[in-house]
């Protein structure tokens, strides 16, 4: 199995993902690598670590998500591997849930979303989005 991080997905996968069938409420699996230091394209805040300019994102998108009726169910660290292997692990795990893909690419087109996001790509080294949908819905 090939694992790749990346912080946007190409535009013909966002494009079949969001224009994939509508089937309701869906929860977002996000695997987290972070870079070792901030890296905002101003250069500002360079003291700063990739996960602590993450943080500020995380911290604001929670207002993002829940203006679209999504909401977090878990953020945190990754602390140990148990089953399997991977060349390295990721540094967090955060799981955020949708009520649908239209709520969800609301939220990442909205302003809001938009004026924090450079939080998220000054701090992400890349990622992977899983989406999963609950069992029983």
């Amino acid at each position: 199995m090939q694992v790749t991080n990346a912080v946007f997905p190409p535009m013909e996968q966002a494009a079949a993902f969001f224009g994939g069938a509508e089937d309701g409420a869906f929860v977002m699996v996000n695997l987290l690598k972070f870079k070792p230091k901030a890296e905002y394209e101003d250069g500002s805040d360079a003291d700063l670590t990739g996960a602590q300019a993450y943080a500020r994102y995380g911290a604001a998108v929670q207002a993002c998500l829940a203006a679209v009726g999504g909401r977090q169910v878990y953020a945190g660290p990754v602390t140990g591997l148990l089953l399997g292997e991977v060349e390295e692990l990721w540094d967090m795990v955060a799981l955020a849930e949708y009520p649908s893909l239209t709520a969800m690419q609301q939220m990442v087109q909205s302003p809001e979303y938009q004026a924090i996001e450079k939080h998220r790509k000054a701090g992400l080294a890349g990622q992977l989005n899983i989406r999963t949908k609950p069992v029983g819905r």
